[in-house]
Formats: structure tokens, sequence, C-alpha cells
């Protein structure tokens, strides 16, 4: 169980107040008005950026003073963090060491990461060498590998193609009710959220909001997140 209490985020003039009591192991996405302060927030949970007050914790201890490693989170970013210098296998090993020399288990692992994402047998490719798809599943190969229970996607798959978007979608949901993972998603696709999430989580107007049933909260949005989907809220 994940729990923010009384968050308070403070920069450069902006702020975001997050008393979020309880997150279990479920997908949840987060949306929101461009600006409100969505990719900020997965930012603060994953130790990247400080917190002004508030506390946060997990499974009842407190976080609050975690530096990032030692947080039980990964963080997927949306232009996927690869090296092109690197192949694909290397790339996933940077999950649990930056040496270049790794223990045989450890290869092992990595192995095992990128056929689970569907990627054996391409470990000694380079980024530059796979599609785009392929390279989201590099990405998502080395967050499995970090092992940790709260994963948190900043717009990961925003660039595919709705197929391929779909397909990663599905893979996700798979991977995280397999690790009975929580799962926080930054989308601004009501489709996505629909698709995959359980519940939603709402940032504007400085505040993000407990979390609501996707498909309610997306039939009936709050005015803010009303104004900025338009009539794509209740497109199916």
């Amino acid at each position: 169980m994940l729990e923010m209490q009384n968050l308070l985020l403070h920069q450069d003039g902006f702020k975001l107040l997050a008393c979020v009591p309880y997150l279990g192991p479920k997908i949840y996405a987060v949306m929101g008005p461009s600006g409100a302060g969505k990719s900020t927030l997965l930012l603060a949970l994953a130790g990247f950026m400080p917190l002004e007050s508030g506390a946060l914790y997990w499974q009842g201890q407190e976080i609050t003073a975690c530096r990032p490693a030692e947080r039980p989170m990964a963080m997927l970013f949306q232009d996927n963090n690869l090296f092109p210098h690197l192949t694909a296998e290397r790339n996933v090993a940077l999950a649990v060491t930056q040496r270049k020399a790794v223990s045989l288990q450890t290869r092992k692992n990595i192995q095992t990461a990128l056929a689970r994402v569907g990627l054996g047998g391409l470990g000694s490719s380079k980024p530059g060498q796979l599609s785009g798809g392929q390279q989201s599943r590099v990405a998502l190969a080395r967050v499995l590998l970090q092992d940790k229970p709260i994963l948190l996607l900043d717009e990961p798959f925003n660039a595919l193609g709705p197929a391929l978007k779909n397909d990663m979608l599905d893979l996700l949901q798979s991977l995280a009710q397999e690790r009975q993972a929580l799962v926080l998603m930054v989308t601004h696709n009501p489709q996505d959220a629909l698709r995959i999430a359980q519940e939603t989580l709402v940032v504007s107007d400085g505040t993000v909001s407990p979390p609501m049933p996707t498909a309610q909260l997306l039939a009936e949005p709050p005015s803010a997140l009303a104004a900025y989907l338009g009539n794509n809220a209740t497109r199916r």
C-alpha cells in the first residue's frame, strides 16, 4: 500500500498538493491538463524531486527521505532513455549495474527479462537496429529487471502507433497482474486509461485527487479534465 500524506511540491512558483491515503496493487492512470504536474508527481514519488512537506509511506513504513535507488519504485520515461551506443542487453543491465562485466546470474536475469517482453535473441542489437516498439520493450525489460513493486510510467508508449501501443499496454497489464504490481501511468489518452487502468487519479488546479473508477470518471469528468479532453473523454 502506498500512502501520500499531504505531499507538497513547490518549484518556481508551481505548487502541487497530493493527499491520497491508499493505493493498492493495480493499474492507475494519472490524467489532467498539460502542465498540471503529472510528471512532477511521478518524479517526486521516485525521489528525483524534493518535497517541501508531507510524508510518503510504503507498506506502513515512511520512505520520504529514501534515495531513489532505495525506494520500491522503478520509473519508465517517455523517451525510453536508451543509450544508442549500447546493446539492448547492456541497456537493460544498467538497471542493476554500470559495470561492463556482469555476473552469469545477472546475464541470465537480463536474458529472461528480454524474453519476457518478446525480445529473446535480440540482446546484442543496438537501439538503432530495433523498431520503436522493440525499443520500448527494451526499456520495459530494464524496469522489470529492477524487480520493484511500484512502476511509474510517464507516457512511455506515446510515440508508438496505435497497434504497437495497444500491444505494449496489454503487455504492461499482463506483467502488472503477474507481479501484483502497483502501476501509476501518466497518459493524455482516455482510451489508454480505459484499456488497462482500473482507477484514475486526476491532477488539476494544484491538487491530486483520490482515485476513482476510470469508466465512471471519464463518463462524467470534472470540469478541468473535461475541458482538456473535449469530446475524447466519452469515445470508446
